[in-house]
């Protein structure tokens, strides 16, 4: 498939932005949908649906299978050994939230460690904060390198006999780093502990494989990689999930229910109380479908070309700062000189130019790189060059009016 011909695929992008043509760059906030998961959608929710697992009937029936098929193409997407180990869940804060409670709670006790970086979304900060808090455990960080990626000889040194959970990060929305998750699952295992990786951001652009990984869970979320909002994805390693209570009771994750005990459902249904997200993974399992057919190789290598062109454009602006490593992925974070990063965005935002600013749920790493937030444009399939130009007229155009303005 072209990479030029995509972008006709999504509806969303065919408009207009305050009189110009919409430039879509916040991808890792959230992808657009292409027809495929809008039709997948509405096809649900216009001729089958209804509740999975209960009732008998056609329309139970379909929803149900359609609902499982889903699992099974998650489960192809991330080579996980059974569909036993995929959970679906509301997204990646709630699939880290899931293990915070439902094992680290269980298992660690004063002593312990939880190793984490500075670079981490607040989605893989915060829960093991409150981890920390009720445990005694202490909570680590690994440090950066001066370009902001992760050295093994400092993960090893961190890293320790203490250590129960290590949860990082495969690719840093803010940095594009991408991290070298395999070998610090290599080391966590040395030293008795579990491996968590946050694959928000990896998921989209690269071809996953758990099992390769030897990652004991593995999280993301379907609305960045052209599925719907509002789903997620948990796997985790059978015998963990198995010896792993549930955090939500209700219907439909019980087999048994007495006056005063209940009994679990076998996986990965224990974990899915109530009416799940049938419309969600069903969606996501159409996303899944379309991502495969344009290949995450091809994906992947386009969006680091467009990050590479990015970032060779952008620094011939003198005044903007670029950070993390050259080498990254789909996206560029950066600062201009004298420029708010929420001035440069509206600015942008005035000629139809989509990009993020703030802090990126990432306080601590903001505090690393010694400013308060950046502005970021992040890149997908469905972008190219010509986006990339009229982002860089964009960014000329705002250090032009902030220079007369000042």
């Amino acid at each position: 498939m072209d990479f030029k011909d995509i972008r006709s695929q999504f509806p969303i992008l065919d408009q207009q932005v305050n009189g110009r043509p919409l430039v879509y760059l916040d991808s890792a906030a959230t992808s657009q949908k292409p027809y495929r998961v809008i039709e997948t959608l509405e096809k649900y929710y216009k001729e089958y649906n209804s509740n999975v697992h209960r009732g008998v009937h056609t329309l139970g029936t379909r929803a149900t299978d359609a609902y499982e098929n889903a699992r099974e193409k998650v489960r192809k997407f991330i080579n996980a050994g059974s569909t036993e180990e995929v959970l679906f869940t509301r997204g990646t804060t709630t699939a880290l939230n899931t293990i915070a409670v439902g094992y680290a709670r269980e298992n660690l006790s004063a002593g312990d460690e939880i190793v984490i970086s500075f670079m981490e979304h607040h989605s893989n900060i915060i829960p093991w904060q409150q981890v920390a808090h009720k445990t005694g455990a202490t909570l680590k960080y690994l440090p950066l390198q001066e370009d902001g990626t992760i050295s093994l000889e400092d993960a090893r040194t961190t890293i320790t006999s203490n250590t129960k959970i290590v949860s990082i990060m495969h690719v840093s929305n803010v940095l594009g780093v991408i991290n070298p998750v395999k070998e610090l699952a290599e080391i966590a295992h040395e030293n008795g502990a579990i491996m968590i990786v946050d694959g928000a951001q990896s998921a989209p652009h690269m071809r996953i494989d758990v099992q390769d990984l030897n990652c004991d869970f593995f999280v993301f979320s379907g609305h960045k990689m052209c599925g719907p909002t509002g789903i997620g994805v948990l796997y985790g390693k059978k015998h963990l999930l198995e010896n792993m209570e549930p955090v939500e009771f209700g219907g439909e994750m019980i087999d048994f229910v007495e006056l005063q005990t209940s009994t679990w459902k076998e996986l990965p249904w224990k974990f899915e109380a109530g009416t799940p997200i049938i419309g969600g993974a069903i969606g996501l399992g159409a996303a899944i479908d379309f991502l495969e057919e344009i290949g995450l190789d091809n994906i992947n290598a386009h969006d680091q070309k467009l990050a590479r062109y990015a970032s060779e454009r952008m620094s011939e602006i003198e005044g903007i700062k670029i950070f993390g490593p050259k080498e990254r992925t789909g996206l560029v974070t950066f600062t201009i000189d004298d420029v708010h990063p929420h001035d440069v965005a509206t600015v942008l935002d005035a000629d139809g130019i989509a990009v993020r600013a703030g802090h990126h749920c990432a306080q601590p790493l903001m505090k690393w790189l010694k400013v308060s937030s950046t502005a970021r444009a992040s890149f997908y399939l469905y972008n190219s060059e010509d986006d990339i130009d009229e982002l860089v007229k964009g960014l000329i155009k705002t250090k032009e009016y902030f220079s007369n303005v000042f």
